[in-house]
């Protein structure tokens, strides 16, 4: 049984649509409003969901807790991963909904594990996908993918009582503190107030260590990736601690005729200073991916 996906969908129907996939733990919340906005401006539709396992979609059923280290084990010695789904169920989810909402073809956009399943969905329903915007993600090259140890130990370290919303959100103001852009820093209050939103919302870690699990499995996807045929633009921070520059350009490297776009400054987050020139890069994208007669007539 397929879970049930959360979404909203923003600016006129009968618009080009824009579908925004979020990361590893993030719920739609994660894709800032002025972000959004700014395309609905540009002349889109823009989708936004959260995707199985967080915030109000529905859970992965499961008696036992997914076990993170295991998983990162059998994936060394190139052995299968125990796995509730894959990236590949998460890209079928963002077809349903798709189906759900009478969008034939879409312009998709990932961000970090967003970026993954959008390039999956890319791959595998090339017929549904207009352009593909990969940002902060990787092609899954392990060699490449490596973050800091600063932010390996935020994103594999746990609060101290997960029933303890203050505690889990003050955790986590530490952990994108880590990972967020050296060169536009948010202050403590400002994460305070925006990962808050989020928690309050929803928060399950069982979801998260699931949704983990998933991209282990899934495994490298270079190979993949040689069979996106869609325009394809690579949006990634020179300065992103959790998935390195090195990982951006390798997943350009491998979809034929994709721009990188490197962005100074920039870590695994949005920072609000960013936010018009990133929503300017994607709708500049979507737009030129039309007027070149990307859309079906």
């Amino acid at each position: 049984m397929t879970p049930h996906i959360e979404y909203e969908s923003l600016g006129d129907p009968a618009h080009p649509a824009i579908v925004l996939i979020m990361g590893l733990g993030m719920q739609l919340l994660a894709w800032p409003d002025n972000f959004c906005n700014a395309l609905v401006a540009r002349g889109f539709r823009v989708i936004r969901f959260d995707n199985r396992d967080v915030g109000l979609s529905g859970r992965v059923p499961g008696k036992k807790r997914a076990n993170i280290l295991l998983a990162m084990a059998a994936s060394a010695l190139h052995l299968p991963v125990r796995t509730a789904y894959t990236l590949t169920d998460m890209a079928d989810d963002t077809v349903r909904l798709m189906d759900q909402l009478g969008i034939a073809r879409a312009h998709i956009v990932g961000a970090s594990m967003g970026g993954m399943i959008a390039q999956v969905l890319a791959a595998t329903h090339p017929q549904r996908v207009l352009s593909l915007t990969s940002i902060m993600s990787t092609s899954g090259n392990r060699k490449l993918s490596k973050p800091s140890k600063a932010a390996g130990k935020a994103l594999l370290t746990r609060p101290s009582d997960p029933k303890d919303k203050d505690l889990v959100i003050e955790h986590l103001v530490h952990a994108f503190g880590v990972i967020g852009s050296p060169g536009y820093p948010s202050t403590r209050e400002e994460l305070r107030q925006r990962i808050g939103r989020s928690v309050r919302r929803a928060y399950d870690p069982a979801g998260v260590a699931r949704q983990l699990v998933a991209v282990i499995a899934s495994g490298d996807r270079r190979k993949q990736l040689k069979q996106i045929k869609a325009p394809t633009l690579v949006i990634h921070g020179a300065d992103d601690p959790l998935v390195p520059l090195a990982a951006g350009r390798d997943t350009a490297a491998h979809i034929s005729g994709a721009r990188l776009e490197v962005i100074p400054g920039m870590g695994h987050d949005f920072p609000d200073a960013l936010l018009p020139r990133l929503a300017a890069l994607v709708a500049d994208h979507c737009d030129h991916c039309q007027n070149a007669g990307a859309v079906a007539p």
